[in-house]
This record gives C-alpha cells, sequence and structure tokens, in this order.
C-alpha cells in the first residue's frame, strides 16, 4: 500500500496534471526529499518532475530521451518536458541518447537500459519455462486516434476478425467507454474474444502464449521484442525504433489490408540486447548513490 495516494479523478489531462502538480507539492513539502525519481511519460511523470523543479529538488528521468515526434500525443509532450529540466537522464538506449544530444542535453546522461526489462526477466522466472504457444494473437488498443473514431476502430476489428487466428483482446477501459457508448454488440466478431483488463504477469503469460501481437501500446512493443514475438504496430511512428530492425515490428496506420502479409513474413535476425541486459536498475542505484555521496 503507498503511503500517499492522490485519488485523482479528473479525466482532462489539464486538470489531471494540474491537481497531481498540487498534492505532489504538498507531499515533497512535507517529505523534503533529496531526490525525485519519474518514470516514462506519463501525466503524473510531469506533475512530479514540474512540483519538483519548482521546489529546487533535482529530478532522475528513467526512460529519458524518447521521441516519437509527434507533439499530437500527450506522452510526447510530457518526455520533452521533463527531459529539459531532469538533472539525472537515464536513456534505455544509445539512441534515446543520440535524441537527447540533437535537444543539446548532454550533462548527467546515462544510457543503462530499459528498466522494463528487468520486470520481464523477473516475470518470466516467475511464470517458468513450460508456456505452451497457442495459434493466436494478442490484441491490445488504447490511443486516441484508434478509439475515438468509432468507424477506424470497427473497421480495424473487421479485418482482424478476419485471420485464420484466435484473437484475445484485454479491453482498455477507454476502448470500452467507446464500445458502451457506440452500443454495440461485441458477439458480431467470431475470432475476437474481449476480456478485461489483466494484471502484470497475467499479461506478460498471455504475450508469451500468442504467436504475434497487435498493439498501439509503446511498453508492449518492447516486450513483444523481448518475448521474440513478431508485432504488429497501430500507430504512423514509434519511439521504440530499434525493435522495427528486421521486420520483429512493423508499423501500420491506415492500410489495414497489409496486415494479414505481414503476419505471413518471417522477421529476420534478432539482436540481443539493444535495450541493456536486464540490470538497469542496479545501474541506476549506483549512479546514484555515487552522485549523492559525492554531495554529501
Amino acid at each position: 500500500m503507498p503511503k500517499y495516494l492522490l485519488k485523482n479523478t479528473y479525466s482532462s489531462h489539464g486538470a489531471m496534471t494540474g491537481n497531481m502538480l498540487i498534492e505532489i507539492e504538498k507531499i515533497l513539502l512535507a517529505e523534503k526529499p533529496d531526490l525525485v525519481l519519474v518514470y516514462g511519460d506519463t501525466n503524473s511523470t510531469l506533475a512530479g518532475s514540474l512540483a519538483a523543479a519548482k521546489l529546487n529538488i533535482p529530478i532522475a528521468h528513467v526512460e529519458a530521451g524518447l521521441r516519437s515526434f509527434n507533439n499530437t500525443m500527450p506522452e510526447e509532450i510530457n518526455r520533452v518536458i521533463t527531459d529539459r529540466i531532469s538533472n539525472f537522464l537515464f536513456c534505455p538506449s544509445k539512441e534515446s541518447e543520440n535524441n537527447l544530444k540533437r535537444d543539446g542535453i548532454f550533462k548527467n546522461v546515462y544510457v543503462v537500459g530499459d528498466i522494463m526489462f528487468d520486470s520481464l526477466l523477473l516475470a518470466k522466472k516467475y511464470l517458468g519455462d513450460k508456456i505452451l504457444i497457442k495459434d493466436q494473437i494478442l490484441l491490445t488498443l488504447h490511443r486516441p486516434y484508434n478509439t475515438d473514431d468509432f468507424d477506424r476502430l470497427i473497421s480495424l476489428l473487421v479485418v482482424l476478425d478476419k485471420l485464420k487466428f484466435k484473437i484475445i483482446f484485454p479491453i482498455h477501459p477507454r476502448t470500452k467507454i467507446k464500445f458502451l457508448e457506440n452500443q454495440f454488440d461485441y458477439s458480431l466478431f467470431k475470432n475476437i474474444t474481449i476480456i478485461d483488463p489483466l494484471s502484470y504477469f497475467d499479461f506478460i503469460k498471455l504475450q508469451l502464449e500468442s504467436t504475434f501481437i497487435i498493439t498501439d501500446s509503446g511498453g508492449v512493443q518492447k516486450e513483444a521484442y523481448w518475448l521474440k514475438k513478431q508485432c504488429v504496430t497501430i500507430r504512423s511512428e514509434t519511439e521504440w525504433v530499434e525493435t522495427l530492425e528486421n521486420g520483429w515490428n512493423s508499423l501500420i496506420f491506415n492500410d489495414f489490408s497489409r496486415i494479414p502479409q505481414l503476419l505471413k513474413s518471417k522477421p529476420g535476425n534478432y539482436l540481443e540486447n539493444i535495450y541493456g541486459s536486464g540490470s538497469s536498475s542496479d545501474l541506476i542505484s549506483e549512479i546514484l548513490n555515487k552522485a549523492f555521496e559525492v554531495n554529501d
């Protein structure tokens, strides 16, 4: 159980971020931390880093340097601002380090690999090796440009429903709302099974069991790569450009008819350790401990 729970019920990005900024500032004033560590590119990442910056508390950004170069994504705004005001920047790859260099950020930048890989290795150890691969596709969709336009969402699902695979679709709350608003009957799909969201370990297990993965998530693209699952990403761009190497991940935005052909193709050579070796958390701890020992 966390010590603090903000209970943020706002739905708009501005209200959500503003409320978190107010509440996090109160916590920082009470706790007086030596460092604020933020992760990724969520609204809480931006709120936490802004609150710390206003109070002159050093900020460490884990997963720094990612860029989609699509400023219509809230995540892109969050990560760019957070990188600009952070004191320690922990990059998952050389590409993310190069993005920071292009932005003129050179100080205290470290390539440590991806901390999500640490988590995945832990999950695989917990789940064990005896995972039966089924003739199925795991599908996730949640981004506004894939869900808010309901005709687009249904057009994609109609194409997927015609594939000769069973498709498991853990439905995101925002996607479920769109189905409810449009009074859409799930049973019209013959090959798509819609289920409730899963816990982390259950979701990793489902990825391990699946032959292919189709997603618009950032994190799932990486997990698919680490699990050596061929992935189709329903986006026009990706922050995780390394996963595109040798056809392990493919981008599709409008031409959904390409999906069946992509699933018939075979990926090329698999590149190991493009996001580190699973020791990111140890490297981050080592760097921060050393930095604050010097300051004491």
